[in-house]
């Protein structure tokens, strides 16, 4: 632990004799990364939230616009309700996802175009008929 910074010190010169001290004592000798360049971003535009955006990276996050959020969320709906045990539960599922899809529809967009509209319920439920109770011969 260093010591508090004496009176009178400014806050620079304090920091810089605190690493060279460090410095001095080895302290920063075989740091991961040492004598390598660091990654270039000379290519592309300054980026302000770089840092935010390699954490995010690191920690496996993504963040989508609330459009394309709503895409993913409706295409699991759709396959989800596909699968499911029963035509009750399929129906379930559709009419869960079907009013945030008209919300999303009726006010201006946050992000890119939603590019969906409100599945068919009974289309589903028919699909869902056709694929689970297949005529008998």
């Amino acid at each position: 632990m260093t010591e508090r910074k004496p009176p009178g010190v400014s806050f620079e010169s304090w920091t810089d004799k605190q690493i060279r001290d460090a410095e001095a004592r080895g302290e920063f000798a075989g740091l991961p990364g040492a004598g390598k360049p660091l990654p270039s971003e000379i290519e592309q535009p300054y980026d302000e939230l770089w840092w935010v955006r390699r954490k995010m990276a690191r920690e496996g996050l993504a963040v989508l616009p609330p459009t394309l959020a709503l895409r993913k969320e409706a295409e699991d709906a759709l396959a989800a309700a596909l699968r499911a045990p029963t035509e009750q539960s399929a129906r379930r599922i559709i009419e869960a996802i079907n009013p945030k899809i008209r919300e999303m529809m009726f006010r201006p967009p946050p992000g890119p175009p939603l590019g969906l509209k409100p599945y068919d319920v009974e289309e589903i439920a028919h699909h869902w008929r056709t694929t689970h109770n297949p005529p008998n011969p």
